[in-house]
C-alpha cells in the first residue's frame, strides 16, 4: 500500500513507522542525550532514543514524520525551528488522536492518563490534540503538568 494512502489511517490504526518504512526512510536507535527523536534530512533517517516505550517510540514517529513530509531541515534553536517543532507535535497529534476516538474514550476515560492509554498516545501528545481542539483539556481539567 502507498505510503500515501496509509497516511488516510488516522487514529489508532496510524502507523507511523510503516510510513517511514515506504517512504524508504530508515529508523535507527541510539542513545540520545536531550531528545527523544530526530530527523536527519542530510542522512536521510530518523533516529529515536534507545529505551522507549512502545507508546513513546509511536509518538516520536509520528512526530519525526511531521518534519520528513514538511521537509524541514535541522534544528537551530531559531524561531522557525520552533515553529516546525510545534506543527510537528500538533500534525503528529491530529494523525495519532482521532476525533472519533477521542469522543468514544471521552465518554468513561475518567482522566488524561487512561485516555491516553486507550488511544495509545503519550498523555503530552493527547494533550496537544485536546490544546489543538481549543477544548482547554476537554473534557479532563488541563491542570496537569505532563513531559514525555
Amino acid at each position: 500500500m502507498s505510503p500515501v494512502l496509509r497516511i488516510a489511517e488516522m487514529g489508532t490504526r496510524y502507523a507511523p513507522a510503516e510510513i517511514l518504512e515506504g517512504l524508504g526512510i530508515p529508523v535507527q536507535r541510539a542513545w540520545l542525550r536531550d531528545t527523544w527523536g530526530a530527523w536527519s534530512e542530510e542522512k536521510r533517517c530518523v533516529v529515536v532514543a534507545a529505551g522507549l516505550s512502545r507508546v513513546q517510540e509511536r509518538c516520536v514517529l509520528a512526530h519525526e514524520l511531521e518534519h520528513v513530509l514538511a521537509h524541514d531541515a535541522g534544528c537551530d534553536g531559531t524561531l522557525r525551528t520552533v515553529r516546525q517543532e510545534r506543527r510537528a507535535d500538533i500534525e503528529a497529534a491530529r494523525k495519532l488522536v482521532a476525533i472519533s476516538d477521542l469522543a468514544q474514550v471521552a465518554q468513561w476515560a475518567p482522566d488524561l492518563f487512561a485516555a491516553a492509554a486507550e488511544l495509545d498516545v503519550t498523555e503530552r501528545l493527547l494533550q496537544v490534540r485536546l490544546s489543538d481542539l481549543k477544548g482547554e483539556g476537554w473534557p479532563w481539567r488541563a491542570t496537569l503538568k505532563i513531559a514525555g
